[in-house]
């Protein structure tokens, strides 16, 4: 039997552990809090580190979103028009390269990325003009913000050159410099920022992966405006106006399949996953739509031919732009097939029943390929790659993108055509047009 006092030895004891114990846990979390503090920056000074990978796959994606622009559309173009114009229409696209690069580094970039303050949901702020800030070590997410610059600057030099195929043929070089530097400053900046830079169409849930409305709609919507104040080029409908050389367009289009990997993959701004699906589906959905192209012109005007085909490839590259980071292999299928049969009836057919001179098909390519592929992102998305399922509800905001990109898009274009109208005119002289723009323009001709 325990005597009191040992009975009380014993507590004491107890305590006298339990008190040892208390402390050695203190000091524990004391030691653990510290090394914390001491890690806290360390791991913070590690995220902000830029990822090698990722950093070189956006340069290759830099890279190859130019070439699509020059040598690619250039090609493209240039094929596609009659050989007293080629280096006229060449030039337009090496011409807008040089001006938006520097429209983009003055005041682009900012208007874009930028907060805008109490503007920020319509446009960005004047924080970064001239690149002001821009360092070595600025960061955008895992890569220098120097590359993501830049890689948003060959967007920015596609989409203007892209509206030079509605005007071809009678456009002033001159007025094509004001009209598109205008452009990029009005329209296209501001519409970068609603979709991509914290505005409001990026708030609403609108998806555009890489440019369906930002690039394509706001291209396509454009070219119709610009090819509808212009008017007709001389002798359209009377005169033979085939392509001088299918060949340079079938480089041209091979060349934009090939960079549009850059477009689309590299809009996931890094080495990854959604990188590679959305490569997959791209080459998924131009192949599909080249092919139904094909067999639609086959079925109706009896011959597949090779600038239908090659057509049918830039419609489906248009279409799974703004889909490309949210939709599986079977949705590329599906948009695919719809972005050949709309696109070859929006160009063959509806052009020539309304009778506008969209002399390279801007809006039956890239205004409706957009428009298709922006409505069918909401349908086929899916949760598990973008975040967000396909939906009636999708759909409509979807539609809201579209409409808000079209009434902008072709207000601020129309207005901007007119005031250089009434100023230094747009078309170029009615002799100078039939004798061509090569000569004329620039004094030079293909021999």
């Amino acid at each position: 039997m325990r005597t009191h006092s040992s009975y009380f030895e014993s507590r004491v004891f107890q305590g006298l552990k339990m008190t040892r114990l208390s402390s050695i846990c203190t000091l524990l979390a004391a030691a653990a809090l510290m090394l914390l503090a001491f890690a806290a920056p360390a791991l913070a000074q590690d995220a902000a580190k830029p990822d090698s990978g990722d950093t070189a796959w956006m340069l290759t994606s830099t890279l190859l979103v130019l070439m699509m622009t020059v040598p690619g559309l250039a090609l493209f173009y240039g094929g596609m028009v009659r050989k007293k114009n080629v280096l006229a229409t060449v030039m337009q696209s090496f011409a807008v390269c040089c001006l938006a690069s520097v429209l983009w580094m003055m005041v682009g970039y900012s208007l874009a990325f930028t907060d805008g303050g109490a503007m920020n949901a319509y446009v960005g702020g004047l924080s970064k003009i001239f690149l002001a800030g821009m360092t070595v070590d600025s960061l955008t997410g895992t890569i220098p913000e120097s590359v993501f610059m830049t890689f948003q600057m060959t967007f920015a030099i596609i989409t203007p050159a892209l509206i030079c195929g509605a005007f071809a043929d009678r456009m002033k070089f001159s007025a094509m410099l004001l009209f598109l530097g205008l452009w990029i400053i009005v329209v296209y900046a501001p519409i970068t920022h609603w979709v991509w830079g914290g505005g409001f169409l990026g708030g609403v849930g609108v998806l555009d992966f890489a440019g369906g409305t930002v690039v394509h709609i706001n291209s396509g919507v454009a070219g119709l405006v610009a090819a509808l104040v212009l008017g007709r080029r001389h002798g359209y409908g009377t005169e033979n106006m085939a392509p001088h050389n299918l060949v340079l367009s079938v480089i041209g289009a091979s060349l934009l399949w090939v960079g549009w990997f850059g477009f689309n993959a590299g809009s996931a701004v890094a080495a990854n996953g959604a990188a590679g699906m959305a490569m997959a589906v791209t080459q998924i959905c131009a192949a599909t739509a080249a092919l139904a192209w094909m067999f639609a012109e086959w079925v109706v005007l009896k011959k597949p031919s090779v600038l239908g085909i090659v057509s049918g490839a830039v419609a489906g590259l248009v279409a799974i732009t703004p889909a490309s980071g949210f939709v599986d292999p079977m949705g590329a299928l599906f948009i695919g097939i719809a972005a050949g049969l709309i696109c070859f009836i929006a160009s063959v057919k509806v052009k020539h029943a309304f009778g506008y001179d969209d002399s390279l098909d801007v809006f039956g390519i890239h205004g409706v390929g957009g428009i298709v592929g922006a409505i069918l992102t909401g349908v086929f998305a899916v949760e598990a790659i973008g975040g967000t399922a396909g939906s009636p509800a999708q759909v409509l905001i979807q539609i809201e993108g579209i409409a808000a990109t079209i009434a902008w898009s072709g207000i601020a274009s129309f207005v901007i055509l007119k005031a250089i109208d009434m100023t230094i005119g747009l078309r170029v002289e009615r002799n100078d047009e039939i004798e061509g723009l090569d000569i004329n323009l620039h004094g030079e001709v293909v021999q």
